[in-house]
């Protein structure tokens, strides 16, 4: 009985992570902004996050600041822009594999 316990934990576990995770291994395009300040999530600071099918995560792999100045008129901040990222979302936050700003200025 309790090795039945042990498995039955252990495939829940298992089938919980597998739901945490999502890859995103082509590039696609997504909203990229300040997760507090556009994106109305709790954090402590200006932090970047991007917005994949409606949903908003924190970013890994890259910061807000590596992308120009945050608090620009065109700044994450200030505006959500476009960006082409690869990665994979785990517990709830994107790590990004790459992460490049679309420039929407033309």
């Amino acid at each position: 009985m309790k090795k039945l316990i042990f498995v039955l934990f252990l495939f829940i576990g298992i089938a919980a992570q597998a739901q945490d995770k999502k890859v995103i291994d082509k590039p696609t395009i997504v909203e990229a902004s300040c997760g507090e300040c556009q994106f109305g999530m709790k954090g402590k600071s200006c932090d970047l996050a991007v917005r994949i099918d409606g949903k908003s995560y924190f970013v890994d792999g890259t910061k807000i600041d590596q992308h120009g100045d945050a608090h620009a008129k065109d700044g994450f901040c200030n505006a959500i822009r476009k960006a082409s990222v690869t990665g994979s979302i785990v517990n709830n936050r994107f790590v990004a594999t790459t992460f490049t700003l679309i420039d929407e200025k033309k």
